[in-house]
C-alpha cells in the first residue's frame, strides 16, 4: 500500500507518495499531478492519505529547519531509462548552493556527449526538490 500526505512547508504545500520508506513521488502542484507521471503499476496499488511519513516526513522538516543535507537521506524510486536514473543520481550529488550545468550533469552520469539528452530527465523527475 502506498502512502500519501501533504507537508506544509515555507514555500507552500508539497505533495509525497511513498511505498513505505523509498520516496516515490514529491511536488508542489497535487496529487492528481503526481499520479499521473508515476509508474503504471504504482498508479494501481491501493493509497491510504496519512498526516506524515516516517522518516521521510522527518527529514523533510530537518531541512526546513536548517539541516541543508536531510534531504540526501531520503531514499527515492522513480520511473525511467538508465540514462534518466543516472542523471537522477548525478544530480543529488550536486553541492549545496552549487549548480551544474548540463554539461556537467552529462558527464557525472557517464554519457559526457549527451549534454542536450539530460534536458529530459531534468524535466521528467518526479521528485522535486528532493532531486534538485
Amino acid at each position: 500500500m502506498l502512502a500519501q500526505a501533504i507537508h506544509k512547508t515555507p514555500v507552500g504545500e508539497l505533495f509525497l507518495v511513498s511505498d513505505e520508506h523509498i520516496l516515490l513521488a514529491a511536488g508542489f502542484k497535487g496529487f492528481k499531478d503526481l499520479f499521473g507521471r508515476m509508474d503504471s503499476a504504482d498508479q494501481k496499488r491501493e493509497v491510504k492519505s496519512v498526516k506524515s511519513i516516517p522518516i521521510i516526513s522527518d527529514l523533510i522538516k530537518d531541512y526546513f529547519d536548517g539541516d541543508l543535507t536531510a534531504l540526501g537521506g531520503i531514499k527515492v524510486r522513480q520511473p525511467g531509462a538508465e540514462f534518466s536514473q543516472e542523471v537522477w543520481k548525478a544530480m543529488r550529488k550536486i553541492p549545496i548552493g552549487k549548480t551544474w550545468s548540463y554539461a556537467d550533469l552529462a558527464d557525472r552520469a557517464g554519457s559526457p556527449n549527451a549534454v542536450r539528452a539530460v534536458g529530459t530527465p531534468c524535466a521528467r523527475k518526479l521528485i522535486a526538490p528532493i532531486i534538485p
